[in-house]
């Protein structure tokens, strides 16, 4: 699947491709490679997964390649909302499992919990686990209003000294996931969430950050154009060298010469 266009922001490689199906493809074909990668110098591999309408091309292509074996995977996410129900079509474990966990059998699926009685607790075993586990791979997205994860504007800290926090969830996010189809309304939408930090999703040993559609190309541009700065979190990514952007060309309209 060869780009339409390539190029570098800072320390960041960028890739543009004619459709959010290539671009799915593309960074479904540099993840086989890392889990394949891990699973042949140590026997396993550790992957973080996104959830969003963003990663569904890259999810589609990856579950439907060869030459993986799954038994050795274990899988994290990153965030998810507080006190939904469980089995809440707008979960993302629900979205996990339908899009990804339906169709491959990895060795572990570690759901962050969204349970509002335990918050605490939680986030202290979800972080333990992550780093007795290191990750190989994490596979994001960028939000609408430039945040990775639930790390939204301006409370994104690139120095969290844990990897795991309750946010309050921007009023620009909340609204994508409106937007999306996830609710059927903005009062719907839990205001409260878990997200990794960024420091755990840069922790990973290689990042694929996915970004198609054109409601991203925004985000996408303050992405390239702006100094890192919290008030647009992605830009975090400019200075993570082990990180490869995936574009399709909806969401580079407003970074394609």
């Amino acid at each position: 699947m060869k780009p339409i266009f390539t190029d570098q922001w800072q320390k960041l490689p960028v890739y543009v491709y004619q459709s959010n199906d290539e671009m799915g493809a593309a960074a479904a074909a540099e993840a086989k490679e890392i889990i394949n990668q891990a699973i042949k110098e140590k026997g396993f591999a550790n992957i973080i997964l996104a959830t969003g309408n963003s990663q569904l091309s890259f999810l589609k292509a990856l579950r439907e390649l060869d030459g993986i074996d799954w038994s050795k995977v274990t899988a994290f996410h990153m965030d998810e909302y507080i006190g939904l129900p469980e089995g809440h079509t707008a979960s993302f474990p629900y979205y996990l499992q339908k899009n990804f966990f339906d169709y491959v059998n990895v060795k572990k699926f570690y759901p962050v919990p969204g349970d509002p009685e335990n918050v605490r607790e939680n986030m202290f075993a979800y972080e333990k686990l992550l780093m007795e586990n290191p990750a190989d791979l994490c596979a994001l997205g960028i939000g609408e209003n430039g945040h990775i994860a639930f790390n939204d504007p301006p409370f994104a800290d690139f120095d969290d000294p844990v990897y795991m926090k309750k946010v309050r969830m921007d009023d620009v996010s909340r609204r994508q996931q409106v937007g999306e189809g996830h609710f059927k309304s903005f009062d719907e939408v839990p205001k409260y969430a878990l997200t990794l930090t960024i420091p755990a999703l840069r922790s990973a040993k290689r990042m694929l950050c996915i970004v198609p559609e054109s409601r991203k190309a925004e985000a996408v541009y303050r992405t390239k154009h702006e100094e890192i700065n919290d008030g647009c979190p992605a830009t975090i990514l400019k200075d993570t060298p082990w990180c490869t952007l995936f574009l399709d060309r909806d969401a580079a309209s407003k970074v394609l010469p």
